[in-house]
Formats: C-alpha cells, sequence, structure tokens
C-alpha cells in the first residue's frame, strides 16, 4: 500500500480523534482503510453499509473539512463499502456532501416546539423545584449535565410545559443545533411508516442527526418491542456522541411494565426528577400568573376558593380559568365567588377522575379480601384466580386498553390469558348468581370510585 498515502490518512485521524469522543473515535473511524487517492478523490474502505450511512449521517462535515486539510482544497470522498468479507467483494459510493448542517438547522429545521412554553411563564414551587433547576441546567449544557433526563409526574402537573422549555432556551442559546419535540405515539406512528414504505433507513438517519431529542410521554411505547428496539438504538447512538435525550413519562422507570429492561437500565443513567402534584400556594400562584397573562384580575376570594377545591392538575386550573371567561363573557357577568362556586362544582360533579386498572385491581382485591400483590404471582388458589380473572374482564370492559397491556398489569399475563379470563367471567355470570351479584357491587364501587 501507498505509504504516502497511509501517512496523510494518519494525519486525517489524528484531527478527527481530537474532535470526537474516543468511544466514537474507536467504534467508527479507527477501522478505517485508505484505498487509493486518484484525480483529487481519496477512497476509504467501511466495513459496512451501516457505517457509511452513520458516517455520512453525523461526520461528513468533520471528514470534508478534515480532508480539505490534510488533502488540499477541493479533495473529494469515496467509500468503499464491504459487502462480502468472505469474497472481499465491494462497492464504491460517492459522498453526498454538500449542503451544509448548518444551513439544514437555521432554514429548513423544524423542532415542533410549543413556543408559548417557556422558562419565563413556568410557575414555580416546591412541587417542581428541583425539576425545574435540572431542566435548566440542561437547557444551558445540553448533552453534558444530567444526560438522559427523565421527568415523571401525573398527567397534567407540567412536564410538557418543562421540557418545551428546555427546548426553546437550547435554540435561543444554541441556534446551531438541531433540537426535536416529538410525542411518543407519532414517533411510533412515523416508525411504522417507515416500515410499511421501507424507508427505515432514512428514519434512522433522521433521528440519529439530532442533537437534542425530546420525546413526551414515552410510556406509549411500553409493549412495542420493535419500536423499542429501534428507539434503543437511536438512544445509544445520540448518547454515545454526546447528544441530549430529555423523556417524560406519567410513572417513573421502574414503573414502566412492558418497557424492555436495557431501556429502563439506560433511562437512569442521567438523572430522574419528579413534578408534583402542586400545592396550595403553587395553584393560587398558577391561577394568578394564568390570569395576569391573560390581563385579568380575579378576586382574591376566587383565587383562594379554586386553588382550595381543585388540587388535580395545572391543566384543571387552567380549564376552570377558560371557563369562568367564556361564563361570564357570555353573560355579561363579573367574575365573583358565587360563578366560582358554580363552575367549580358543575366540573367536580361531571368530571370525575379517570378510572384506572390500578383501581380496578384494588377494588377486586379488597372485595374478596385478596394482597393486590397476590395478583402476580403463579398461585391457582381458586380466591386469587378469581381476582384476577375478574380485574382482567372489568379493565377489557370499563378501559381502553389492548389484551396485551391488560395481561402486562395484571399478573404479568399474555393476551391470550386475559380472552380466557373475559369468556370464564362472562359464563360465570350467565350460570351463578351470587357471583352475578358480587360482580355488580363491584362495578357499583368503580362508578362510585
Amino acid at each position: 500500500m501507498n505509504t504516502h498515502l497511509i501517512t496523510k490518512w494518519g494525519k486525517c485521524l489524528e484531527i478527527i480523534r481530537d474532535n470526537v469522543p474516543e468511544a466514537v473515535f474507536s467504534t467508527w473511524f479507527a477501522d478505517i482503510k485508505p484505498l487509493k487517492y486518484e484525480n483529487n478523490t481519496l477512497t476509504i474502505q467501511v466495513k459496512s453499509n451501516f457505517v457509511y450511512e452513520f458516517l455520512e449521517g453525523n461526520y461528513v462535515e468533520l471528514l470534508g473539512y478534515t480532508l480539505n486539510k490534510v488533502m488540499g482544497e477541493g479533495t473529494q470522498l469515496m467509500y468503499s463499502v464491504l459487502t462480502d468479507k468472505e469474497n472481499d467483494l465491494s462497492i464504491e459510493i460517492e459522498t453526498e456532501r454538500g449542503k451544509s448542517s448548518a444551513e439544514t438547522t437555521t432554514d429548513e429545521w423544524d423542532s415542533m416546539l410549543i413556543n408559548r412554553y417557556t422558562f419565563d411563564n413556568y410557575v414555580e414551587g416546591i412541587s417542581n423545584r428541583l425539576p425545574r433547576s435540572v431542566a435548566e441546567s440542561v437547557a444551558n449544557k445540553p448533552g453534558r449535565a444530567f444526560n438522559p433526563l427523565f421527568i415523571h409526574g401525573a398527567s397534567g402537573v407540567g412536564k410538557t410545559h418543562l421540557v418545551n422549555a428546555i427546548g426553546c432556551k437550547i435554540k435561543e442559546l444554541h441556534p446551531e443545533l438541531r433540537v426535536l419535540y416529538i410525542s411518543a405515539h407519532l414517533f411510533q406512528v412515523q416508525y411504522t411508516d417507515s416500515i410499511l414504505q421501507k424507508s427505515f433507513n432514512d428514519f434512522m438517519r433522521f433521528y440519529q442527526s439530532i442533537d437534542v431529542l425530546i420525546i413526551d410521554d414515552i410510556q406509549e411505547i411500553a409493549t412495542l418491542q420493535k419500536t423499542q428496539n429501534a428507539f434503543f438504538h437511536i438512544f445509544n447512538h445520540l448518547h454515545l456522541n454526546g447528544k441530549q435525550l430529555i423523556m417524560t413519562s406519567d410513572r417513573s422507570p421502574m414503573q414502566l411494565k412492558g418497557m424492555e429492561e436495557r431501556l429502563i437500565t439506560r433511562f437512569k443513567w442521567g438523572l430522574t426528577a419528579e413534578i408534583e402534584r402542586p400545592d396550595l400556594e403553587l395553584r393560587k400562584n398558577i391561577l394568578r400568573s394564568k390570569t395576569h397573562k391573560d390581563g385579568l384580575k380575579f378576586p382574591d376570594e376566587v383565587i383562594n376558593y379554586i386553588a382550595e377545591h381543585v388540587d388535580a392538575s395545572v391543566r384543571d386550573l387552567e380549564g376552570i380559568i377558560a371557563s369562568l371567561m367564556a361564563h361570564s363573557t357570555i353573560n355579561n357577568a363579573d367574575i365573583d365567588l358565587s360563578l366560582a362556586r358554580r363552575i367549580v362544582g358543575d366540573i367536580s360533579e361531571y368530571e370525575k377522575p379517570a378510572l384506572t386498572i390500578e383501581t380496578i385491581i384494588k377494588t377486586v382485591s379488597d372485595f374478596y379480601g385478596v394482597e393486590v400483590s397476590a395478583i402476580n404471582t403463579r398461585s391457582r388458589k381458586r380466591e386469587v384466580v378469581l381476582v384476577r380473572q375478574a380485574a382482567m374482564y372489568l379493565a377489557k370492559k370499563y378501559l381502553d386498553l389492548s389484551t396485551a397491556k391488560i395481561g402486562l398489569y395484571i399478573g404479568n399475563r399474555d393476551h391470550a390469558t386475559v380472552l380466557h379470563a373475559c369468556k370464564t367471567v362472562t359464563n360465570l355470570c350467565e350460570t351463578d348468581k351470587q357471583f352475578r351479584g358480587e360482580l355488580s357491587q363491584i362495578e357499583l364501587q368503580l362508578q362510585r370510585a
């Protein structure tokens, strides 16, 4: 082999090594071989098409800069991709270098962020002080502080607001970075489409090019094994390259039933922070902030009454404000304590908390005097089996969940077991008067829950 070419390529590797993490260099660059330099074009050999796609998707600009510096201005790059190692067969692919990543970032990149959610209008209290502090650290030093960042909490406590605030701040401080905010559901839809349209490589290349990836409601891909596998490789790639990952969930990593253990382990690599339900003082401050933003001023007694009687979530507080404003405008009436009581009373009466699978499990277990933990065992005792099957039946009847998800939550069983349980309970209701009465009592309790 041309010793002059080897020496030149060695200088290229020195520059590359200074500009990437050591793990990236040893994994992706160390095994590259320079094959020839002809007509102002350097041909390098890479081990697979995957390596070629990785380099093109992530380091083509670094390679171009390095070649121009060592080999001379205008040097072109050609890949020789090994397709059959045993027979030493390969194909040559020309680099697609042309448009700079900076142009793509500033002119064409859509971050999908909700720009109205910022740190400036995020009201801080005891329940969210730690997550907010951590979020600001991540925004100031993406990829270096708390990576990954996993924020969890009940629905409506402000997770979406906080992660969008991070993204907006990063865009302000680091406009050259590619920031993407996306729901886990949309991620799953994109993944499925990429498989159907045979564009999976494009899907992976797109996500591997992101500098800050924010995924909302990551629990939505629990039980979706193929989607999880794709996300696992994206996560590894981004984390390995020092890119920032931010995720939200309605539960902690350890409670994500159906999520692969290898992903749960990675979620815990960085920092996990919980946003708790807002306390009374925070609820008052949120109400004042929301009304002030809209140029309104609610009497203190109205603020106090709402804060004392609506304690579920920030979203509920916003709903109350919207309802008060609508009634005030339509009826041309002042916003007073009487109106507040009526609106809060209406919402409390008609908008009961959504029934959950945990409530169903506990209600059935309590009715039959069986420990909740018993249904997750392999016990075949009649009373345990009955509780398990009744819970599965009621979950299927009242919740919008797949049989696979129900099985995971109730005893870690498969979907066939759930279907069998539903059939068994249905038959018992038709043939066993006592059991039918017991099930009716349980359903009445659930309706009151």
